[in-house]
């Protein structure tokens, strides 16, 4: 593993900008998904600079790279079920931070999230799922302790997705090494929400 790799050509501000306009390109439908070439491969073998680092989720439906329209590369890629975070999550992160130097980190949680939904089936209804998915729902269900179980079911969800988002990112801005990271003024982390029906991502505001 080396010790560090270049550090990419933007800002997060531009990083983050730069996965709007690919959404919006996918929203379009004038995504690029080009056939990446040999030489494309050939110069990424040598090593990577990607200008954003994806905490998401597994859902097959939810794919970051198409979903920001960008290539080989572009994106370090993280995805756990219920984009939650855990000890080998964090030390991934902490690696895109030290090593690859990306300037953004995004939090993208999606709506109808299956995970969170088992959470709440765990926190509100008494529901018992298998020993591990209990080990996966206790990193959810902290972050659904302000909701109002009394709530229509669908909207429920949505809450919780949010809630799930920013109890990410809240660990990640509390954690020493988050605390740190986040004083210089290069980095910066964000939240999403995937849309499902739509496509869209939605930035959440701070």
């Amino acid at each position: 593993m080396p010790d560090s790799y270049p550090r990419p050509a933007y800002t997060a501000e531009q990083a983050l900008t730069r996965l709007k306009q690919g959404n919006e390109r996918f929203l379009a439908g004038k995504a690029r998904f080009p056939t990446v070439q040999k030489e494309v491969l050939a110069d990424l073998a040598t090593g990577q600079t990607p200008y954003a680092t994806i905490l998401g989720c597994s859902d097959s439906r939810v794919p970051p790279e198409l979903v920001f329209d960008a290539g080989f590369g572009e994106l370090f890629i993280i995805r756990v079920a219920g984009n939650v975070l855990g000890p080998t999550i964090a030390g991934t992160l902490q690696y895109a931070g030290a090593h690859l130097h990306t300037p953004l980190f995004v939090v993208m949680g999606h709506e109808g999230c299956g995970a969170v939904k088992a959470a709440l089936a765990s926190k509100f209804l008494g529901v018992e799922h298998g020993s591990r998915i209990e080990i996966l729902l206790e990193n959810i269900v902290p972050a659904l302790d302000h909701l109002d179980p009394n709530l229509p079911p669908e909207h429920l969800l949505r809450a919780a997705v949010e809630a799930n988002v920013r109890w990410t990112l809240h660990q990640l801005r509390d954690s020493p090494e988050g605390r740190v990271a986040l004083t210089r003024n290069d980095i910066r982390l964000v939240g999403a929400i995937y849309e499902l029906g739509s496509g869209r991502v939605q930035f959440l505001e701070d």
